[in-house]
């Protein structure tokens, strides 16, 4: 039984909350800071810091969890820095503010997710492919912010958004003290040095492919909403949309402790890319077809879902030991750090010329060079 002595319900909380915040900033923090009267070269710059500070933070936390232990202490205090931070923002609506408090509430919410990836695993132990069935709820928490908020916002104006963004940091707090830490791992064998590891080829590549995946969410999570309200969909509709790409990913999550020793992380990472290229060319150029779009939110399984999962289990394999929080920390600082952040850019900085359209192309090139990427260098001798 892989949860008999596990924490499953604050685990799964955990998720829950942290991932309902994601889902209240990602689909409509564009949309507030539009409400606040930036443009979209802003609103670009603005969105990049959120996610450029995960290249520093998590890699900083990483190394003090690795060599300390604690995970959860250092969970516990980046989840109250980043409420207190963040609930800073409503005291004024300057750029400059709002730059300095979105770079210092990052620097603390970037921290705690990684780490905490470490202890739900290390809570799971020889379980730790049934991952996604604690991660799901992180999906559920978001479909229910974005739902719930997107109805919300129908009837009051996107001043509620930070308001929600607290109220969503507070509940994480609460359950990162309930959450138990974990016991180190005693290994019988030392691992090997980071830097030893960051040369092989195969790491390299997978860090690369991690990188141009979250690059190509740029102008997702960037503009998504705002796209959508451009071709006249409905708020209402437009948190519906968001949805259905996270119930699909829940889908997926049910069935990735079966897929992931069957078909291999490799494949699974080779064929979420192909979708993603997918993904992205149909949002571009199809904005104003429902029935595409539909499609598109289901392909979110693909480029979030299965390649998350696949993604997690690649770190958990080949950091092992006291390598595991710097594990996580790269792919998180790589992928969605320095990856999210410069995608957000380029999208503020292209969204009004040369347009969507090409935005998104780019997007899916982007994740066409990392399918290639994987084909030819993403290989082990035990071919994962």
């Amino acid at each position: 039984m892989p949860f008999k002595n596990t924490p499953y319900w604050r685990l799964s909380g955990f998720y829950f909350f942290y991932f309902a915040c994601l889902g209240i900033l990602v689909p409509y923090w564009g949309l507030y800071l539009q409400w606040e009267g930036f443009n979209a070269k802003e609103i670009g710059e603005l969105t990049a810091i959120l996610l450029a500070t995960r290249i520093v933070a998590p890699n900083l936390w990483g190394w003090l969890a690795d060599h300390h232990g604690k995970r959860m202490r250092i969970v516990r205090f980046a989840s109250l820095a980043s409420t207190l931070s963040f609930a800073c923002i409503v005291f004024d609506n300057s750029y400059l503010w709002i730059a300095t408090i979105m770079l210092l509430f990052s620097f603390f919410w970037n921290a705690s997710l990684p780490q905490f990836e470490v202890v739900t695993l290390q809570h799971l132990g020889k379980y730790s492919h049934h991952y996604s069935k604690i991660r799901l709820w992180g999906s559920i928490g978001f479909i229910v912010s974005v739902v719930v908020l997107g109805g919300l916002l129908e009837s009051f104006s996107a001043e509620i958004v930070p308001y929600a963004v607290v109220i969503s940091l507070f509940a994480i707090w609460i359950l990162s003290i309930a959450t138990p830490d974990t016991h180190p791992v005693n290994d019988t064998h030392s691992p090997p040095p980071l830097l030893s590891i960051l040369k092989r080829r195969e790491i390299i590549a997978f860090l690369a492919i991690c990188f141009l995946v979250q690059m190509s969410h740029g102008p997702y999570y960037t503009f998504y909403t705002i796209y959508l309200e451009q071709h006249h969909y409905s708020r209402s509709n437009i948190g519906q949309l968001w949805a259905l790409g996270v119930v699909a990913e829940i889908i997926i999550f049910l069935f990735m402790h079966q897929w992931l020793p069957r078909f291999g992380i490799r494949k699974v990472l080779l064929i979420s890319l192909l979708l993603s290229t997918v993904r992205w060319l149909i949002i571009g150029f199809y904005p104003d077809s429902l029935g595409l779009l539909l499609f598109a939110q289901l392909l979110h399984a693909a480029s979030f879902g299965t390649f998350h999962a696949a993604a997690i289990a690649w770190v958990h394999t080949h950091f092992t030991g006291r390598n595991q929080g710097r594990g996580q920390a790269l792919y998180s600082s790589i992928g969605f750090g320095a990856g999210g952040a410069l995608g957000s850019l380029l999208s503020g900085y292209f969204w009004l010329s040369p347009g969507p359209t090409v935005t998104f192309s780019f997007a899916a090139l982007t994740t066409l060079i990392a399918f290639f990427i994987g084909f030819y260098w993403l290989k082990t001798p035990q071919q994962d």
